[in-house]
């Protein structure tokens, strides 16, 4: 078996020097001896073998006695310059998705610094004026920006600094996005609740996706409540401003009068609080209430009954922001949008009306 060779300093010290230049943090010149010393608190010795090393491989040419080494790329490289990102979150328990924060660590292995960002849009009531104060305080070159609002996302457009928008209701404009492609899903689970003989159906989802109109999954639920001769109000969309206090007090509202016998449910969040309720009023799922997030939660298969969602692969979300990332380091302009597959899958929440 064959032992592993141990880097020295100085070759440890050019790998590194090797990556920030290939990061885009060193372009045209490199800084010299001394104060790459100072920068990095490593001693001036290994810091000439590391760039002699460098130079050896051709990533750097000599100008000469106490001149500054000149970085010649090989051919095939390619560098950018190094994005300081803010996110901002739509709900705190965003932070914690298992895909966001694959997302978080792909961008820092490209190279690229996350700035912290502690406030999310719930935090700003998806409120233009604080999310313009917010991001005039955070030093950013470019932010990503989940679950916003129609106003929003129109102000970012229409900012110096780049936005990219995961979800929320970007469609009409102008900025680069991703997101699942839930119209024909939400229409399907809406056909097969109508189908085991429902006709009070609720969707209940945030203001933005009601504000200033539906957007696009909501639409696609009521043309489907429509097709199949239910007559249209404001009991399919409910109106509540997307506080907690304001959840539960259209729940109390709606099984008081017209208790509905389906309901889609934006978000496990909002659906674990729906839950929460039914129980709380001795409901049973599906057997009073059959229920249909429109999204999938890992703590969802701990669940039984399975719960009904609608299913997306989170893996190309995640490539496209990076390779949007990837772009704008590199000047390249980028302002596509891209849908990927979601569908709707049928589990235990739900069952023929009573």
């Amino acid at each position: 078996m064959r032992r592993p060779r141990l880097l020295s300093a100085s070759e440890q010290l050019a790998a590194f020097l090797r990556g920030e230049v290939q990061a885009g943090r060193f372009e045209g010149l490199m800084p010299g001896v001394l104060r790459l010393e100072k920068m990095l608190g490593v001693n001036r010795n290994t810091v000439e073998a590391a760039l002699r090393l460098l130079e050896a491989e051709g990533l750097l040419a000599s100008q000469g006695r106490r001149r500054q080494r000149r970085i010649t790329l090989p051919p095939g490289w390619k560098t950018g310059r190094v994005l300081r990102i803010g996110i901002l979150f739509h709900s705190p328990t965003d932070r914690e998705l298992a895909y966001l924060v694959e997302l978080q660590h792909q961008l820092v292995e490209k190279g690229h610094d996350l700035t912290p960002v502690k406030k999310c849009l719930v935090d700003l009531g998806m409120d233009v004026a604080r999310v313009a104060r917010l991001v005039g305080r955070t030093e950013a070159d470019a932010w990503i920006v989940l679950g916003g609002s129609f106003e929003v996302l129109e102000w970012f457009v229409a900012q110096k600094v780049p936005a990219f928008a995961l979800f929320g209701r970007r469609r009409e404009l102008l900025i680069p996005g991703v997101g699942p492609d839930k119209p024909p899903a939400y229409a399907a689970a809406t056909r097969e609740l109508i189908r085991l003989g429902h006709r009070r159906i609720v969707l209940l989802c945030p203001p933005e996706r009601r504000i200033p109109e539906p957007g696009a999954s909501e639409r696609a639920f009521l043309a489907e409540i429509a097709a199949h001769g239910i007559p249209l109000g404001r009991y399919q969309l409910p109106d509540w401003d997307g506080r907690i206090e304001s959840l539960h007090q259209r729940l109390e509202l709606l099984f008081r009068y017209s208790p509905p016998t389906a309901m889609i449910i934006d978000e496990a969040p909002l659906f674990g609080a729906v839950m929460q309720f039914l129980g709380r009023k001795g409901l049973r799922v599906p057997e009073d209430v059959s229920l249909v997030c429109t999204d999938h939660a890992d703590w969802f298969d701990w669940l039984q009954p399975s719960v009904a969602h609608i299913r997306w692969d989170p893996a190309p979300v995640v490539r496209r922001i990076v390779r949007w990332a990837d772009h704008l380091s590199r000047g390249k302009r980028d302002v596509g949008q891209v849908e990927t597959l979601a569908e709707f899958v049928p589990g235990g929440t739900i069952g023929k009306a009573r």
